[in-house]
């Protein structure tokens, strides 16, 4: 069992949380412009590293609060958790 550190409610088991995608990612200042094959690259292309990424979580069944983590997709060791608008470790982007 993965036990997750809340910001706010400290840690508690992943069933508690919903996984919210890739962190930091940036939505298209003009999403009309872009052709559909843009739109589709911005929905559906994310990095999938083996090893450090940065995540969005939510605490479903908590205080349903989202935040982020930083974790190894290898180990599952999740080594930062930070509250949305905190800056992103640069060495995971």
């Amino acid at each position: 069992m993965l036990i997750i550190p809340c910001p706010w409610c400290g840690p508690r088991e992943q069933t508690e949380f919903a996984y919210g995608g890739e962190a930091h990612i940036v939505r298209p200042k003009d999403p009309d412009a872009l052709s559909d094959e843009q739109w589709g690259d911005y929905v559906f292309m994310r990095r999938n590293p083996k090893g450090r990424l940065l995540e969005q979580w939510a605490h479903a069944f908590g205080c349903r609060r989202w935040f982020n983590v930083e974790r190894d997709t290898v180990s599952y060791a999740i080594t930062r958790v930070y509250k949305p608008g905190e800056p992103a470790p640069e060495e995971a982007r």
